[in-house]
């Protein structure tokens, strides 16, 4: 008999944290994908910050049928603060990331359990994605090859390899991470910087994450020098702010 991960065999929960805008394109298929892959006592919790197509429709429908789902609005501040939002509405012991646009394979809820399982001291699983057009035809095999993704505070700080649609957290990790800091460049490098060390790479492509001309994120950005040393001395200083507090 196949060996379940503890958070199967104990019935802990997981939540799935989505932010929503003008996603209506891909929504379905996203939704399914995660869907399939969850247990009964799972929640996935969408906030939706204010989107103008058929977004919120599409989400109604999907809340109408099946409980685990619970939609929200969104505070309508941006990204970082929708994200934060929705985090903090969260009850399980993991919690998921997840974008809009993406597809899960089928096996990406039992990987990163699993590697949860296999490494108790990890805060946050990274799992390779695989980049796809919005035609679902791949680009790239692996965002850790394209991004050489490496670990560590300070690695992160320089050059971050940490992608939200990749990433599992702990509940743990969740609460010393809000409030988010102002002014930092993106929700999953903070939470990048917070774990450190404590990070599993997992090398394994569980996502198609898909690059299309609507898209919310981006893989690398175009920010002006200045601004990405803006951004990395604001990162530094809440990093700094952060431990001092927990001491």
């Amino acid at each position: 008999m196949e060996k379940l991960s503890k958070f199967a065999e104990e019935e802990e929960m997981i939540s799935v944290c989505m932010t929503t805008y003008n996603g209506e394109r891909f929504l379905d298929q996203q939704l399914t994908s995660i869907l399939q892959q969850l247990k009964p006592e799972d929640e996935v919790l969408i906030s939706d910050d204010g989107s103008s197509d058929g977004t919120r429709t599409l989400l109604q429908q999907f809340e109408a049928q099946d409980a685990r789902i619970h939609l929200f609005d969104g505070p309508q501040k941006g990204v970082i603060a929708n994200v934060a939002f929705v985090l903090s509405k969260a009850r399980g012991n993991i919690l998921f990331l997840a974008d809009q646009d993406d597809y899960w394979l089928p096996n990406r809820v039992k990987s990163m359990l699993a590697a949860f399982d296999s490494h108790p001291d990890v805060q946050i699983v990274l799992a390779d994605l695989a980049i796809v057009d919005d035609q679902g035809t791949i680009i790239h095999p692996s965002y850790f090859d394209l991004r050489q993704v490496k670990v560590g505070k300070w690695q992160t700080l320089i050059k971050n390899g940490f992608i939200g649609a990749g990433m599992a957290i702990t509940s743990q990790l969740r609460d010393k991470a809000l409030p988010f800091p102002p002014n930092i460049p993106m929700h999953d490098m903070w939470l990048g910087m917070l774990a450190d060390k404590n990070v599993y790479l997992l090398k394994e492509p569980l996502t198609y994450y898909r690059r299309h001309a609507n898209n919310v994120s981006e893989i690398a950005t175009t920010a002006s020098f200045t601004q990405k040393f803006r951004w990395r001395w604001h990162l530094f200083w809440a990093y700094v702010g952060q431990k001092s507090r927990k001491k």
